[in-house]
């Protein structure tokens, strides 16, 4: 093994193949019956866990340690954690690599883990490589599907098909083209898990007023609570604009770069600043995501009024202190 980090497509290619081997277990778990779940809740009823969540993550962590003796990881289970590398003849490099450490995974074994445990067939794994706190490479694995969906410093992928802005220039995506004229919202379609029950306590009424509005701009707007594949979707241009509120790396680590590489727009917001940001995207808790062609006025008029008062209210300690503390999770 090369002693030196690997390439954002080298990368792409190891995130794959872990997703891969992890895959088959969660097909034939799914829709299984509950007690063979393990179903528990974490923070609340809406947040659920199942056996399967923190097997898969311990699996990738393993998966992705060996090829890359001594990388970092975050993911939604098991939080920061480092991997040692193993002794000569376990396959594992005897030493660390030198530049292993600047690489971290960022992983979700099962997103939208509420979908899996009720047998509705939107959900992924998804594992992100950042390399000096910037993503470069990953997957979003739907395994029921059958959808790959990756990115590197080339581009995305679909099953190992290139899309996007480029591609479709290149003529690799007729199936998909972007818009030279962007279409009018009432044409589009938008996904959003805003806003979540915590959302709700945290906003009041007024969260209910700005879901109306985006149901009142958008053709149709969707709550498939599952946002590694709702950015996917948006990258390709299934779905048009995915707009989120209070998400974490692993949510959205995969999927920013997706969106980017196709040719689309990300646009994140953090509560604690209204100037310049140069923490990378991923980190931040709040975003619209616009795919190739389209913008989506509304999407972001909803998002900045929704930081804007979260920001305001931060004069009051309890919230303050809430918000505090989700940005620093989400920079962890």
């Amino acid at each position: 093994m090369s002693s030196a980090l690997p390439a954002p497509s080298e990368l792409r290619r190891i995130a794959l193949t872990a997703a891969a081997a992890c895959a088959p277990r969660l097909v034939r778990a799914f829709r299984s019956l509950p007690a063979d779940l393990n179903l528990a809740t974490k923070r609340s009823s809406h947040d659920l866990v199942t056996v399967h969540d923190r097997a898969t993550e311990d699996e990738l962590v393993r998966l992705l340690g060996e090829a890359v003796p001594g990388s970092r990881f975050i993911g939604e289970e098991g939080g920061a954690r480092d991997t040692a590398p193993g002794p000569a003849g376990s396959g594992r490099a005897p030493g660390l690599l030198p530049d292993a450490h600047r690489l971290e995974w960022i992983v979700d074994p099962i997103d939208g883990t509420a979908n899996f445990a009720h047998g509705f067939a939107m959900f992924s794994l998804s594992i992100a490589a950042a390399v000096d706190g910037e993503v470069v490479a990953g997957v979003v694995l739907d395994p029921v599907n059958k959808l790959e969906f990756s990115a590197d410093e080339a581009g995305a992928y679909l099953n190992g098909v290139r899309f996007g802005a480029e591609a479709a220039g290149m003529g690799v995506d007729a199936a998909h083209p972007v818009h030279t004229d962007p279409p009018a919202e009432a044409a589009m379609n938008l996904v959003t898990s805003y806003p979540s029950a915590e959302a709700l306590n945290l906003d009041g009424p007024v969260a209910l007023e700005r879901f109306g509005r985006l149901v009142d701009s958008y053709a149709t707007v969707r709550r498939t609570v599952s946002g590694a594949l709702e950015l996917a979707f948006t990258a390709i241009g299934w779905a048009d604009v995915t707009l989120g509120v209070d998400t974490n790396p692993w949510d959205v680590g995969v999927g920013q770069l997706l969106v980017r590489r196709a040719g689309g727009h990300y646009l994140a917001l953090f509560y604690d600043t209204d100037g310049p940001e140069r923490r990378p995207d991923h980190l931040a808790p709040c975003y619209v995501a616009v795919a190739p062609g389209r913008v989506a006025p509304t999407a972001v008029r909803v998002l900045e009024e929704t930081v804007t008062a979260r920001r305001a209210a931060e004069s009051e300690p309890p919230l303050a202190g809430t918000l505090a503390a989700r940005d620093n999770e989400s920079a962890r």
